[in-house]
């Protein structure tokens, strides 16, 4: 039986999945959450085999959510279930540490079987989701920075080093420099000072004070 913790700050929606996986022997709802702080707490609690996140929630978002539960240890799979397929969720989230990605529109049985492929640790992307980290990596250079992104550059703007930052975002130096690289390719600059400046420019980061 593959347990599963539930996270989407609408009633309705828990409910829903709640009824949904009850009907079905494989799967056990052990618990239910309405933000990201609740879902952290839960998961230490119980430990399911997968977490269902939604991303927009009041409170703590589910990207933090799931930054949290990977530097805690917890080893669950995270599954992002969300009506959200756009740059800005879909690259945080992973980067973060989801399993999965999938829509709210997903079907029923593709659910089941998302479930499922991630209970044994395999990532599942919805086919959106998928064309467009595809297109990522053939046009890394394409697109605005990313949240993460504009995270990094804005404790580069401060001073931070990359190790500094890495500690900071509990994330490696080699995913800082990752991150680096592709923030320069995005703004078609090859350093950090140039990087900065271009990102102000552009309104992308703005004076402190």
């Amino acid at each position: 039986m593959i347990s599963l913790l539930v996270v989407d700050d609408h009633p309705v929606v828990r409910n829903g999945l709640t009824g949904m996986f009850a009907s079905d022997p494989e799967f056990e709802v052990v618990g239910e959450a309405g933000d990201g702080d609740e879902a952290v707490r839960l998961a230490r609690a119980l430990r399911p085999d997968v977490i269902l996140m939604d991303l927009r929630m009041p409170g703590t978002d589910g990207v933090t959510a799931i930054g949290e539960l990977a530097r805690l240890g917890v080893r669950s799979h995270v599954l992002v279930l969300t009506t959200y397929d756009t740059d800005s969720y879909v690259v945080p989230a992973i980067e973060a540490g989801a399993t999965g990605y999938l829509l709210k529109d997903a079907p029923r049985d593709e659910l089941l079987r998302a479930v499922r492929a991630a209970a044994r640790g395999e990532s599942v992307l919805a086919p959106a989701v998928a064309g467009r980290l595809m297109h990522r990596v053939r046009a890394p250079g394409a697109g605005p920075l990313s949240q993460r992104e504009l995270t990094v550059l804005e404790l580069v703007a401060a001073g931070k080093t990359n190790r500094e930052a890495a500690a900071a975002l509990f994330i490696s130096e080699a995913t800082v420099k990752t991150h680096l690289l592709n923030i320069y390719s995005k703004l078609g600059v090859s350093d950090r000072a140039a990087a900065v400046a271009e990102a102000f420019h552009r309104g992308l980061l703005t004076p402190k004070g």
